[in-house]
């Protein structure tokens, strides 16, 4: 059992649901990124998406766009993002999961990539851009290495899509609140609902919510329904709004607000 498997079990147990914070590694620079891990693990994270920055982030919003402009610009690589991993791995075993596009993936190498993942503690690999269809590179080499892929569905993902993802998901299942990019719009809670009960009778997987997610409270609303909550765009868009030394106090501030949230959700 992968250690992603072993957090849902764990959480399935508590009756709750779990929190994953999404970081953009790299942005301001990697040093930042890891004082923000380390905030996210003492916060109590139960898994975290650990962004691998590219120059065109289809899925991703203005937020995200900016910020990984910003890792780019300080010279983030994915073998820097895995450096930092393994530096994690000496403080915490909360599953980190790498979250990221084909193009640095496949350039790197699907079985190099799988081979240096596993060895510097990575739990699994979230590429927004390969769905289950056109992953015969990635997801063999990910899992003989003992990597979960995860994979994504939508509001917009028919029966063809859902059966593909429940053939070759592992770990947990990435359900999109809404359609367009991260941080478009609110999610519609009741409808959410609906899906996850949908994804959850075919794919038997947790299925972990993400997208349009900016405050403790949507986060508690939905962590009453999904079996984990991710937030991403509202942790990056501080580092616009705090810059400096100001960013990483707010930053623990806000991380601690909703995994209490979500933690507290089903109590």
């Amino acid at each position: 059992m992968s250690r992603i498997a072993e957090t849902f079990a764990r959480l399935q147990a508590e009756k709750r649901a779990g929190f994953i914070p999404f970081l953009m590694a790299g942005d301001p620079d990697l040093g930042v990124t890891r004082e923000l891990l380390r905030a996210a693990f003492d916060a109590g994270a139960d898994l975290v998406e650990l962004g691998v920055p590219f120059s065109d982030p289809m899925a991703d919003g203005p937020v995200l766009q900016r910020s990984a402009e910003r890792a780019l610009a300080a010279g983030t690589t994915l073998t820097g993002v895995l450096e930092l991993v393994a530096e994690a791995r000496r403080d915490s075993r909360v599953p980190i999961v790498l979250f990221g596009y084909a193009n640095p993936f496949l350039r790197y190498g699907a079985e190099r990539l799988a081979r240096d993942a596993a060895t510097s503690g990575v739990d699994g690999v979230l590429c927004v851009d390969i769905p289950p269809e056109e992953a015969d590179d990635l997801e063999p080499a990910l899992a003989a290495a003992g990597l979960d892929m995860i994979f994504l569905l939508a509001p917009t993902s028919d029966r063809s899509r859902v059966e593909a993802v429940r053939a070759r998901a592992r770990g947990f299942v990435y359900y999109v609140s809404i359609t367009g990019t991260t941080g478009a719009a609110a999610p519609d809670s009741a409808a959410v609902a609906a899906m996850i009960d949908h994804v959850r009778a075919r794919v038997r997987l947790p299925v972990g919510v993400g997208f349009g997610i900016t405050e403790p409270a949507q986060a508690a609303t939905l962590g009453r329904v999904a079996d984990a909550v991710i937030v991403g765009s509202a942790v990056m868009r501080l580092v616009e709004e705090h810059p400096g030394a100001a960013f990483l106090p707010v930053a623990r501030a806000f991380l601690r607000s909703l995994a209490d949230a979500v933690h507290a959700a089903r109590v």
